[in-house]
């Protein structure tokens, strides 16, 4: 009994053979010389005229064959493709993961949309951004995000103080050497947000994209593995056509 899954692996090869004869068919039909064909014969006025061979040029092309060739080779594509579609609408497979099924009965169309969508997902996950792991993290529920312990700094001023190098006498002035000290002038407390992710989490939800991938890929198996009902559509479709 043939397998879903050996009736999509020729189908590819039958629809490019197909396309391939059908543009050539199309192509020679263009060709208007190779459709005509002559029959010449010469007779002279009298006998003692000039004797000339016949002359022929037969028909290398003929429509009705070249019609009945291009129903031939595009029957099996339709064969092969209805053999294949409606197989698909009885297909189908349970999507089980961690030993539980997530999806019942789910159709081979869905299975290979669902096989896609998760390779999109797996990379958009992958991209989430990460919270910085040189900072500490707590949950704030007030900001809504995560933040950081508050670290408290400093803030200082320059304060200009005077140095006396020499003290004032009757002759010379005093010599004052001016110089700036760092006086702290008050405190800062910071606390850092982030509405980024734990590497813990994201790496939860990779694992979890990564099974349902593993999960779906079991279930188009199991699902192409369904004994087919050969479909005959082609001959009917260009009986019809060609008659």
């Amino acid at each position: 009994m043939t397998r879903l899954n050996q009736i999509v692996a020729v189908e590819k090869g039958i629809k490019s053979r197909s396309f391939q004869e059908l543009t050539e068919a199309h192509h020679v039909l263009q060709k208007a010389g190779m459709l005509a064909g002559i029959s010449r014969t010469y007779r002279p006025k009298d006998e003692e005229g000039e004797q000339l061979p016949p002359e022929s040029t037969k028909v290398q092309v003929k429509g009705d064959e070249v019609i009945g060739k291009t129903a031939e080779i595009l029957t099996k594509l339709f064969d092969v493709t209805a053999t294949k579609d409606w197989t698909n609408c009885a297909a189908k497979a349970n999507v089980v993961v961690d030993g539980q099924p997530l999806l019942s009965d789910v159709p081979v169309s869905y299975l290979l949309f669902l096989e896609k969508q998760l390779v999109d997902l797996l990379t958009f996950v992958r991209k989430l951004p990460v919270l910085d792991a040189a900072e500490t993290w707590e949950y704030d529920a007030s900001a809504d995000c995560w933040a950081t312990e508050p670290v408290q700094t400093v803030r200082t001023k320059k304060i200009p103080r005077n140095h006396v190098k020499a003290e004032a006498t009757e002759k010379h002035p005093a010599q004052v050497e001016v110089y700036y000290e760092d006086v702290v002038v008050g405190y800062w407390k910071t606390v850092k947000f982030s509405g980024a992710m734990p590497a813990k989490r994201i790496n939860e939800l990779v694992e979890r994209v990564e099974k349902l991938q593993l999960a779906v890929k079991f279930a188009r198996e199991e699902a192409n593995n369904t004994d087919v009902t050969e479909q005959k559509a082609g001959k009917k479709v260009f009986d019809y056509l060609f008659a």
